[in-house]
This record gives structure tokens, C-alpha cells and sequence, in this order.
């Protein structure tokens, strides 16, 4: 508060600005409200009759507090956090609740700087969730740990909030000391809990956890909200659980329930959009609109106690942005701080030093042998959760096109170490290879293929690139460079999905489904049930270990 805000907000000096003739949206109703919004000093001073240094005449449109993203991994896009700023305040989006934990996996507590600094760079509001699980369980090993101490230094810090998903469900059950020592640092703690239930649900919720954003069935994610948890619903590139979900959102839950987006590449953003995507396809789904805009504004803001935006009313930040219909929920500007945001253009990004020491396998090193009933990696479209597929094979016929069994590989990126070996099924690949440094979340290099020629040429690519994803056939390479960590590109968005695009079609070519490399880049994600590859091996999610290809 400023005596001059008072004095606007009481009407005895003009405003800085006010924006008349709108239709506004509020969400402690659920309602619209045709007034005006006065504006001093980027904040509310008021709604009503009030008199502006200048105006803006917004009649005919609507005006919708800025958008919030409850939980998003920015390197997820492809993009540096400036460029991906660019694209999502075109969405109307005004804050993102980010969890580093990415690039916080190749780089340790640099990365989490990084990301803080180039945060602060850009209008976008880039709240950080410091990353819980560095490696994502015990088993992992990737460029950094981080222990308690490490993540105590960035407590009190601007732009951090609380503790990111805390992906280690069985040492929270266990009551684990350090990750317990984590937990205490943060009064607001994110979940990730795929299909947990019942007892283990009580306990992980009395430890301290309070939302999940992993959610994939209705049951799951009823059960939760009922036991107390605020409920992110989850719409990404391979993550599409909105539909799935949606009926769980009525007058009564919806102060529960928000938009994440999680993991949303950049093409998809550029093409479909952000937050505004996710409202629009839960009004196509029935939703009332009034519900979607209240999960995308105040319930975000409230969950993570951000009291200062979520709503245009006295005291909050002038974030929003202009709709021409709340239907269709086409934006039109972005306000900050009451301020259009105009797009500054392309400033090429700092790229963080991140290790890539990989030593790139011969064929002869990822053959498998034996035959008999083997692990499968079952692809789910439109999930990243994997099914446990048991199949008849002998080593002999991999691939096996007709039943779309391939080789998956790991590669060690950090250490030059080796590489671990599994099958997977839902890809589609009929010829060729695809490889990527990004391998959620200890980001070895992945690759699946036709042939050992093709995925030992594709994993070269990456490895030559210094990070990167990667489509092959012979001598065709098609690829996306990623220098910042081998997660992020350091070009303009636009050029990136362009690139992406085009990797993709490669990626088509070769007969993969839609979204291939953001599917590929799960296939290591030890913390999502039920199969996954890692450098060592198969490893079973469900039982927590290593395990052998085939069955014993």
C-alpha cells in the first residue's frame, strides 16, 4: 500500500489508468461484472466510477484476470525460459508455477539459478517449486543430487514458493530423513502420487503433501480431493487427462481443482495454445466457462497462497488479459501490472555448461539374446503412465515390426558409462531411429529404433550435437540442436517449432505416432508406473527394482 494508491483508491487523486466499458470476470462469484478497473502503481486501487491520468476503452470485450499454470517444467517446451515467456503471455498467461527439476537433474543448483535469473528477465511471472527429487529415486543417477542443505540456501529466496512434486513416494511412506529434512524447509509442498490410494494415500497426505497433478481416472482423482488434496488437471503434449477428469469440477470443488500443463512442447504452444488451450477444451468438453476461468485464476493463486493476483480486486496485481468471447476465449492483449505487454523480441539466452560425456555404444554393445517371456514397455496413448506388457519373444526377431516390439536404449550421458536395453511396444517406427538427450528425469540419452545401426547413428547425432533429439534412416539425419543443457534450444520459438515440425514429419516418415519424442522421453521416467529403461536395465515401478528382460 502507497498513500498515493490510497488516495486513488478513495477517489481523491485520479488513477494512473482505468479500463472502462468491460465486461470483468470475477471469480469470487463466478460471475461477470460490466465496472471498471482503476489501476495505480501496477496494482487494483479499485472497481467502480473512478478518474484516470489516462484510459482505456475496452467496450465489447471481456477482461479475465492473467492466467496461471499450477505446474509446468518450462525445459519441457524446448525453450529457454525467456522465449517460452514470449509465447505464453500471447496465451494470456501472467504466472507459471515451475519446478526446475529438469535441468536441476543435469546441472544440480546452478540450474536452479539459471532458471531463477533468466526468470527475472521477462514479464512473465517464473514462480519456482524447488525440486524435491534430485535424482527421482535412489536408483538414478544422473548430473547432481541435491540433499536438503543444497535447497535450504534458495529458502526466503524471491520467486521461490515451496517444494516441487515430491516424486519419492515410497521414502515418504518410509519416512525418509533427508527427503523429511526437505519437506520441513516449505510449508507448501506439491505431490506426484500416479495411482496411489488407500492407506498409502492417508499417509502420504498426513506427511505433509497437498495437491497431485498425476491423475489419470476420475476414481483416483475424487479420492484424492476428498482426502484434502488440490487436484491439477493435467493437459500436456502425452499428458491429456482433461476429459478424462473434468466431471470432478462443480460449483463446490472447482477452489480445489487447477490447470497444469506440465509438460507441453513447443509446437503445441505455438500451435494450440497454453492455459487459454486448457480452458477452451474444458468448455468443449461442458464445463460451465465461469468454472474453467476460476480453476485457471483464483484457485491457482490460492493453492500456492498468492494473494496478490487470481482476481482483479483492490490490492492485486493488474494481471489480465482481453477476450473477445469467454466461450471461445480468444485472447487478444496481455496486461501486466497493468502495462501491455508488448514482445520485446528475441534476446539470445545464457546456456548453462551441462555434461554430456557420453560414450556412443557399437551394435555389438546393445544386442540382446535369450529368448522366452520378456518385459515389454506398453505405451498408453495420450499418458505418460506405461503398461507391463509380457511377451512371447526370441531376441532373434527383434524388431518385430508386425507386433511393433523395438529395442529401446539408455545411454549413459554423464559419466561414459554404458547402456541399458529394453523393449517397447506403441511407437509405430517401422524403419529408422529416433534418440533424444531429453529423458525425463536423469536425462541420459534415449533411443528406440528399427535397426542397431540406425539407433547407434542416432545416439551419435545427439552425442556430436553436445544434447539434442535426433530422427535417422541411413545417411537421412534429421535434427534439433538443444544447447542449453541439452534440454533447452537457444533459437527464437518460432524457429524452434519449426524445427520441431519438421523432426517430426521425419519422425512420420519413419511411422511414428504423433508426439514420438515427447513419448520417447518418458521411457526412463522411474517414478511413473508400470515399466521403464534406464542405463542399467528394465525396471519395474511398481516394485520399486531392477529387473531382467526376460521373466524369470
Amino acid at each position: 500500500m502507497t498513500p498515493a494508491g490510497l488516495a486513488a483508491a478513495r477517489g481523491l487523486e485520479p488513477a494512473d489508468v482505468v479500463f472502462s466499458g468491460g465486461e470483468v470476470f470475477n471469480p469470487f462469484a463466478c460471475a461477470w461484472e460490466r465496472t471498471d478497473v482503476a489501476v495505480s502503481g501496477g496494482r487494483i486501487v479499485g472497481l467502480g466510477d473512478y478518474e484516470g491520468k489516462r484510459e482505456y476503452d475496452l467496450t465489447g470485450t471481456y477482461v479475465v484476470p492473467g492466467l496461471i499454470d499450477a505446474h509446468v517444467h518450462i525445459e519441457s517446451s524446448l525453450l529457454a525460459p525467456a522465449e517460452y515467456a514470449r509465447l505464453v503471455l500471447r496465451c494470456g498467461t501472467t504466472t507459471v508455477i515451475a519446478d526446475p527439476h529438469e535441468i536441476a537433474n543435469v546441472c544440480g543448483a546452478p540450474g536452479i539459478e539459471y532458471m531463477l535469473a533468466e526468470g527475472a528477465q521477462t514479464p512473465l511471472d517464473i514462480l519456482v517449486m524447488l525440486p524435491s527429487c534430485v535424482p527421482a529415486t535412489p536408483f538414478d543417477l544422473g548430473g547432481a543430487r541435491l540433499a536438503a542443505a543444497d535447497l535450504a540456501r534458495f529458502r526466503g529466496r524471491e520467486g521461490v514458493v515451496g517444494l516441487a512434486e515430491v516424486m519419492n513416494v515410497p521414502g515418504v511412506l518410509a519416512g525418509d530423513g533427508d527427503l523429511r529434512a526437505k519437506m520441513d524447509l516449505f510449508p507448501v509442498i506439491d505431490g506426484h502420487a500416479p495411482l496411489l490410494s488407500g492407506k498409502d494415500l492417508n499417509a502420504y497426505i498426513y506427511a505433509g503433501v497437498q495437491s497431485d497433478h498425476e491423475c489419470t481416472a476420475l476414481a483416483e482423482a475424487r479420492e484424492k480431493l476428498l482426502r484434502g488434496m488440490y487436484v491439477m488437471i493435467r493437459e500436456g503434449s502425452t499428458e491429456q487427462n482433461l476429459a478424462d477428469l473434468l466431471p470432478l469440477v462443480d460449483a463446490c470443488t472447482a477452489p480445489r481443482c487447477c490447470f497444469a500443463t506440465d509438460d507441453r512442447h513447443v509446437d503445441m504452444l505455438a500451435g494450440k495454445g497454453h492455459i487459454d488451450d486448457c480452458i477452451r477444451r474444458a468448455v468443449a468438453c461442458g464445463l460451465e466457462v465461469e468454472l474453467a476461468l476460476r480453476m485457471a485464476t483464483l484457485s491457482a493463486a490460492e493453492r500456492f497462497g498468492l494473494h496478490d493476483r487470481g482476481a482483479l480486486a483492490p490490492g492485486r496485481l493488474a494481471d489480465f488479459c482481453i477476450v473477445d468471447d469467454p466461450d471461445r476465449f480468444r485472447v487478444l492483449r496481455t496486461f501486466k501490472r497493468g502495462i501491455e505487454v508488448a514482445d520485446a523480441g528475441y534476446r539470445p539466452p545464457a546456456c548453462p555448461a551441462a555434461p554430456l560425456h557420453a560414450r556412443v555404444p557399437a551394435p555389438r554393445d546393445i544386442r540382446i539374446a535369450g529368448r522366452g517371456e520378456a518385459r515389454v514397455i506398453g505405451i498408453v496413448p495420450g499418458q505418460i503412465v506405461t503398461r507391463d506388457l509380457r511377451c512371447p519373444v526370441d531376441a532373434a526377431d527383434i524388431p518385430d515390426t508386425d507386433r511393433d516390439i523395438l529395442k529401446a536404449v539408455v545411454t549413459d550421458r554423464y559419466r561414459g558409462g554404458g547402456s541399458g536395453i529394453g523393449l517397447v511396444h506403441g511407437l509405430g517406427l517401422r524403419e529408422g531411429a529416433l534418440a533424444g538427450s531429453v529423458s525425463h528425469d536423469s536425462h541420459n540419452i534415449v533411443a528406440v529404433g528399427v535397426g542397431d545401426a540406425d539407433i547407434v547413428r542416432a545416439i551419435g547425432e545427439v552425442v556430436r550435437l553436445g544434447g539434442g533429439l535426433a530422427a535417422v534412416l541411413g545417411d537421412e539425419v534429421t535434427a534439433l540442436p538443444l544447447e542449453c543443457a541439452g534440454l533447452m534450444s537457444a533459437l527464437p520459438y518460432d524457429e524452434v517449432a519449426r524445427s520441431l515440425a519438421a523432426l517430426e514429419e521425419h519422425a512420420r516418415r519413419l511411422g511414428a505416432v504423433e508426439n514420438p519424442f515427447m513419448y520417447l522421453s518418458f521411457l526412463a521416467l522411474t517414478v511413473i508406473p508400470a515399466t521403464r529403461v534406464t542405463e542399467r536395465g528394465v525396471f519395474d515401478v511398481t516394485a520399486f527394482k531392477d529387473v531382467p528382460l526376460f521373466s524369470e
